[in-house]
């Protein structure tokens, strides 16, 4: 299984001063380096033109890794940026990822408040942006749930409480259950620095089971803008059914 860049995000709600959008993987949020493939920004200037022609200032609220899929919401004024933005600081805003994971929780619900920096600061690491658990960290805090097993795969329901670079890859590591297609802190970090070099390989996909990391922020709820939610991607449901055929999805994560 293969996932190609897919530029194309489905608008959840758009009003005059907002638009909420699931980003699918691998897009990137907004340009990173010159040549780079369309971007989520790419996409939603081209759809809100007119708007912008007539006094529209795009700001992205809440970014996503490039590999994880779901809610996003971008500001269409100075003015809805700033109480966003503003809500987002002071901790308002409620998520709720999904993600599958190795390996079978022995507790239904479980909490990591582990604080995380990046790992460069206290040791050698070839890859630049990888985080860890280290107490000279940021404070962090992410809660897990357990919707369904499938076999040797775990559904989780993963609500962070603070918003740190990679938390909730770091803290399902931490807690012994890495997210499944994650590159970094999968079962061998050398994965990214393969599929950095090499792309994606038979070896990598033996390894990893999936070419994206398998984590989606299923929904968003901010007060007084609203509550959104992204159903889970096909390639969760295509990755689960592979691995245990008699479980199913669970409506959840669709619908609720």
């Amino acid at each position: 299984m293969r996932v190609a860049h897919n530029p194309d995000f489905t608008v959840i709600k758009e009003t005059v001063d907002y638009i909420v959008v699931d980003k699918p993987a691998p897009l990137l949020i907004h340009p990173s380096v010159p040549g780079n493939p369309p971007t989520l920004l790419d996409g939603l200037q081209e759809l809100l033109a007119y708007e912008i022609a007539n006094g529209a200032t795009l700001s992205i609220i809440n970014r996503l890794d490039r590999e994880t899929s779901g809610v996003v919401i971008v500001a269409k004024n100075k003015e809805t940026a700033r109480k966003l933005s503003l809500a987002m600081q002071e901790r308002r805003v409620s998520k709720e990822y999904v993600a599958v994971v190795h390996g079978t929780p022995t507790q239904n619900r479980f909490t990591i408040s582990d604080p995380i920096l990046r790992a460069g600061e206290v040791e050698e690491s070839a890859i630049w942006v990888k985080q860890i658990p280290h107490p000279a960290g940021t404070p962090c805090c992410t809660s897990f749930e357990t919707l369904e097993q499938h076999g040797e795969l775990t559904l989780l329901r993963v609500s962070p409480k603070t918003g740190r670079m990679h938390q909730i890859r770091v803290h399902s590591k931490q807690a012994g259950f890495p997210i499944v297609g994650d590159k970094i802190y999968g079962p061998d970090e050398n994965c990214y620095l393969d599929f950095i070099e090499n792309g994606w390989t038979q070896e990598l996909e033996e390894m990893l089971l999936m070419p994206r990391q398998a984590l989606h922020c299923h929904r968003m709820s901010i007060p007084g803008f609203g509550t959104w939610q992204a159903g889970l991607p096909v390639e969760f449901e295509h990755l689960l059914t592979t691995h245990c055929p008699a479980s199913k999805v669970p409506a959840a994560t669709k619908e609720s």
